[in-house]
């Protein structure tokens, strides 16, 4: 194979693979109710052709073996048949030994008895026409006794002499040893008028008193007495049926035309009993041959495979018709099956897609319990959900908005301002130089810290920055009457807090520590903790030494924190204002709690998650061990 024809077988099978490879590609992109309606076609049609071709080979075969094994046993019962025929046909000479006449005839020599020799011709030929010719075995054309040197016959029809005498010649030539000797046609020159087929039976006479041979029997038997056996077996229009010899010539066959001709096959076939298949002239045939022991010829049977088919026809014809319904109906139900699977699906799909529009006010109708059904109450209990979670977002986000216009009110208290500066302006009316700077430069920071930074979450260290500020503000306008600690743990700072969640804190805890004008003290704290599901948090504390708060409205206080609403009474803006921030952005497991005892003050903790302050922007990362 040269390498030009190797490539171009290669790059064929490769195109075909790749051509393949294509269709099943698009097979996958097919809508499901196509897949579903090819795939159950192909489940339907594939088995059941299989199912059918194996079942009508079956059949047929099944068909083939039984008449194989059928016609052996005809053809032995057949054989059977003619050798009795040939047994009772060889058994007629033996009524010569009944007439002690004729006997004595055959053992005297003819030319001793010149003076009888028309009387014996005439009397022996009477017996053989009345024995033989007339008697019960029609199919005997003649009968010819050779006796020494005289021949004696009786014919049914003429016959030619030139043939007896060959045949004649024949007899006395061959040793019979007292067994019979079948002459077939080829073997012969014998003809009879109308040349009918036949077989020449030959059988040595012996005198019974002193075993002297007396003469040889020649019968000629026509071959018709096969035809009574064999019709009753060629009941197959097309079969053929025939008799040959050990050679192939055949002595009778059911084409008249056959017979003395030479069955070119039967060389090659098997010698035994039995049935096999071959091919002549194109044509599959079921060959049958039973051999006869007593003449060694052979009984032969061949009939077309086609012609056994055609038994069979009548279940194929059946068959393909049930096929046909079968695979109808099939197709029917697949379709009917995938309309009602791909139906909801399509249903859902339109619905998923006006979902995916903004419209979510859809329903998709179950329709059934199964896992269409199911996947259909899930989608309208997805949908119910997401509509819920929008409108709880949309009322975060009102909420956060609220809260961050309360924060930015919050940024710079009027009050404080108003104070702030009238601080500053006795401050200049007293020469007290230093003072005014420092609250200038004070209150310019929280100025720039409140409005300078953009950020909502900036860092502890920044947070506690302005608080510092705030509360030493508030140190120089009531002096000795308010003193502030701030304590922090040093890795605290870094981390990340919302904006302006302890100056609410402060202010409340230095109006209520100084509401009766004693002296108050505020302790400012910062710590993390690790929390039980193993994230940290930062927890802020502010405590004052004031008058503390009543038990009844510390509960209604903690109550309302712990309900997350907005409050808008001046006494719980601040507190509520930095509970619905963290609340808004770390969820319920956060916020204040509140502690308090009359006379000894209140204690205020805000937790928030630990967040590591990301510098380069808002983004925020809670921290984990």
């Amino acid at each position: 194979m040269t390498w030009s024809l190797w490539e171009s077988r290669w790059i064929s099978r490769r195109e075909m693979w790749i051509n393949m490879i294509s269709k099943a590609w698009r097979f996958k992109n097919y809508r499901l109710r196509t897949k579903l309606i090819v795939t159950y076609f192909l489940l339907t049609f594939i088995p059941m052709s299989l199912l059918g071709y194996i079942a009508y080979n079956q059949y047929t075969a099944s068909i083939e073996e039984q008449v194989g094994e059928y016609i052996p046993k005809l053809l032995d019962q057949a054989n059977e048949n003619i050798a009795n025929q040939i047994r009772e046909i060889s058994s007629l000479p033996e009524v010569l030994y009944n007439s002690d006449q004729i006997v004595e005839i055959l053992r005297n020599d003819a030319l001793q008895n010149r003076s009888s020799l028309m009387q014996d011709e005439f009397t022996v030929n009477t017996y053989l026409s009345r024995n033989f010719i007339n008697g019960e075995s029609p199919d005997i054309l003649g009968v010819f006794v050779l006796s020494k040197d005289r021949i004696f016959q009786s014919t049914k029809i003429p016959y030619s002499n030139f043939g007896l005498d060959q045949s004649l010649s024949y007899g006395q030539n061959i040793e019979l040893n007292g067994e019979e000797v079948f002459l077939l046609p080829h073997q012969t020159s014998l003809r009879f008028e109308g040349d009918p087929p036949f077989i020449l039976i030959m059988k040595q006479l012996n005198d019974l008193e002193n075993r002297t041979d007396l003469g040889t029997v020649m019968i000629a038997v026509e071959s018709t007495f096969f035809k009574k056996v064999v019709d009753e077996l060629n009941d197959e229009g097309n079969a053929n049926l025939w008799m040959m010899d050990k050679n192939g010539r055949i002595i009778y066959h059911t084409d008249p035309s056959m017979i003395r001709e030479t069955d070119r096959e039967s060389a090659d076939y098997p010698k035994i009993d039995g049935s096999f298949r071959t091919v002549q002239e194109d044509e599959s045939r079921l060959i049958s041959l039973n051999y006869l022991q007593e003449t060694d010829w052979i009984l032969a049977h061949s009939i077309l495979v086609s012609n056994l088919t055609e038994r069979t026809d009548l279940v194929r014809n059946v068959t393909i018709i049930v096929f046909l319904i079968f695979v109808l109906i099939s197709t029917a139900i697949s379709i009917l099956l995938a309309w009602n699977v791909s139906r909801p699906l399509n249903q859902l799909t339109n619905v998923m897609k006006k979902v995916e529009q903004g419209d979510f006010d859809v329903d998709l109708p179950a329709g059934s319990t199964d896992e269409v059904g199911i996947l259909a109450n899930n989608f309208n209990s997805m949908v119910l959900e997401i509509k819920d979670l929008i409108r709880k977002n949309y009322q975060i986000e009102l909420k956060q908005k609220e809260a961050e216009l309360y924060a930015l009110q919050s940024q710079i208290n009027p009050h404080f301002m108003y104070n702030t500066l009238e601080t500053i302006a006795m401050s200049v009316e007293d020469d007290e130089k230093d003072t005014v700077i420092e609250m200038v430069t004070l209150l310019g920071r929280m100025l720039r810290f409140s409005i300078g930074n953009k950020e909502d979450v900036v860092t502890i260290s920044d947070e506690l920055s302005h608080v510092k500020d705030y509360l030493t503000i508030q140190k120089i306008r009531f002096e000795e009457k308010l003193d502030f600690a701030i304590e922090t743990e040093l890795d605290t700072e870094q981390y990340g807090t919302p904006k302006f969640i302890l100056q609410p804190l402060i202010e409340n805890a230095i109006k209520h520590g100084l509401v009766y004008g004693n002296k108050t003290h505020i302790h400012i704290s910062v710590r993390r903790e690790r929390r039980n599901d193993g994230t940290e948090e930062i927890i802020f504390g502010v405590r004052d030494d004031g008058s503390g708060i009543q038990p009844e409205k510390l509960a209604d206080i903690n109550l309302m924190l712990e309900a997350g609403s907005m409050s808008k009474r001046d006494d719980h803006f601040g507190l509520m204002n930095v509970q619905a921030r963290i609340l808004i952005n770390f969820g319920s497991t956060y916020g204040l709690t509140l502690s308090s005892s009359l006379n000894q003050g209140t204690d205020v903790q805000i937790r928030i998650p630990a967040l590591l302050k990301d510098r380069g922007g808002d983004h925020n990362e809670l921290k984990k061990n």
